[in-house]
């Protein structure tokens, strides 16, 4: 009885230790990704889709909303791809919300391309591609601090030659996300 004990104890010693080896290799990647600035003058952005309350962005969307239009104020040539669909509670298309902001921040709506059927992470990059002209070679994909090494290497698994755009993740959203991201 107390040998199947220390057996059971030394697994979950194990998983634990694995599970945090896993979690320090993540954030290890996350925070390279997250601090890496992004070059200028790209052809395109991909502008991620995330939660819209009616039609009003949440916070770690609207956050990423407003490091796409500072981006594009200074980077005049650059177009934006807004991606996402319109989940539950939505009563607007994340990109619909997208365009919205952006417009009320200066942004031509000429600037903008709008993909509306997403309703992931794999999605947004794989529809967003279809969209992206031949002649875009560059982009950027803007998503919050804990998504960008994710979201990069998604679109990179689509052929795309991207970089990323961090957008700050707000402290209300930091916990949930992050465990979410490691899961």
């Amino acid at each position: 009885m107390m040998k199947n004990r220390k057996r059971v104890f030394l697994m979950i010693g194990i998983f634990v230790a694995l599970g945090l080896i896993y979690i320090g290799i993540l954030q290890f990647k996350i925070s390279q990704y997250s601090h890496k600035e992004a070059p200028k003058n790209v052809d395109y952005l991909i502008v991620l889709g995330a939660r819209v309350k009616g039609n009003v962005p949440s916070l770690a969307f609207a956050s990423r909303i407003n490091a796409a239009a500072e981006y594009l104020k200074n980077n005049k040539d650059t177009f934006v791809i807004a991606s996402g669909g319109k989940g539950p509670g939505e009563d607007i298309s994340e990109a619909e919300s997208i365009r919205r902001e952006l417009i009320k921040q200066g942004i031509n709506a000429n600037r903008m391309i709008l993909e509306d059927q997403s309703t992931d992470t794999y999605e947004n990059i794989n529809f967003s591609k279809k969209l992206i002209p031949d002649a875009a070679a560059h982009g950027l994909v803007v998503t919050n601090t804990f998504h960008l090494y994710r979201a990069v290497s998604i679109a990179r698994d689509y052929g795309l030659d991207v970089q990323g755009l961090s957008a700050e993740t707000p402290w209300s959203a930091v916990g949930k996300s992050y465990s979410r991201e490691y899961l």
